[in-house]
């Protein structure tokens, strides 16, 4: 639920979860908090994959696309896309550069694949609006405090620039004659642009590190290899 919904509650200490524990509030956020809708940042992050489901289904089926009297059209989408891929780039950039740097590797009090966990946990909770943190890692530094300092102003304002573009876009189009809506068909729709890009892109862009954080320190812990 704290990465969820961004709400900051915890019963435990995130740090001393089991591999596979740690990495569900960590793909949580991943996610972009689309599964509750995080504090202040739940409704946009829908509305994005509402002017995706649109477009997709009115590809399937052959129709305009439109949402609220609004046609979408290639510039929305590609806003929406664009809004989507800037929190891998913030997560996965950062973590990257920690990950080689004496800075990064400096702040590890853990070694190893939970060590990149730590830092990826870090990233993705700066840019993802959350606070929580694997308190193993010493972020209290310089470089760290700089770093995570960009990665909070990339989750909450270069987000939000492609966002208020799609939303200047669709104030400025002209109301577009809503074609017959079928409420139930929609919502299935949203649900599987939300399903294919927020679940399953993410785990395609977030897999490779992930595999080599916590999946790979599960294996490691079966064999009795701690960190």
């Amino acid at each position: 639920m704290t990465t969820d919904a961004s709400c900051g509650a915890v019963n435990a200490m995130h740090d001393s979860f089991t591999p596979l524990g740690g990495l569900v509030p960590l793909f949580n956020m991943q996610l972009g908090e689309i599964v509750i809708g995080g504090v202040g940042a739940g409704l946009y992050g829908m509305l994005v994959f509402v002017v995706l489901a649109v477009f997709i289904a009115g590809l399937m089926v052959g129709r305009t696309p439109e949402y609220l009297g609004k046609k979408i059209q290639a510039y929305e989408v590609k806003m929406a896309m664009l809004s989507l891929l800037v929190l891998c780039l913030s997560i996965l950039g950062f973590s990257a550069w920690a990950a080689v740097s004496g800075w990064g590797t400096a702040g590890l009090n853990n070694q190893g694949s939970h060590g990149l966990s730590e830092m990826l946990y870090a990233f993705s909770s700066a840019t993802g609006n959350n606070g929580s943190a694997f308190a193993g890692l010493t972020a209290n530094t310089p470089w760290f405090n700089t770093t995570l300092g960009f990665a909070m102003l990339i989750g909450r304002f270069l987000m939000i620039v492609p966002i208020m573009a799609l939303a200047g876009s669709l104030v400025a189009e002209k109301d577009f004659t809503a074609q017959h809506r079928d409420v139930p068909d929609f919502r299935r729709h949203v649900h599987l642009a939300a399903d294919r890009h927020g679940a399953v892109g993410r785990r395609a862009e977030f897999s490779p590190v992930l595999a080599l954080g916590p999946i790979v320190e599960h294996f490691l812990m079966l064999q009795g290899k701690l960190f």
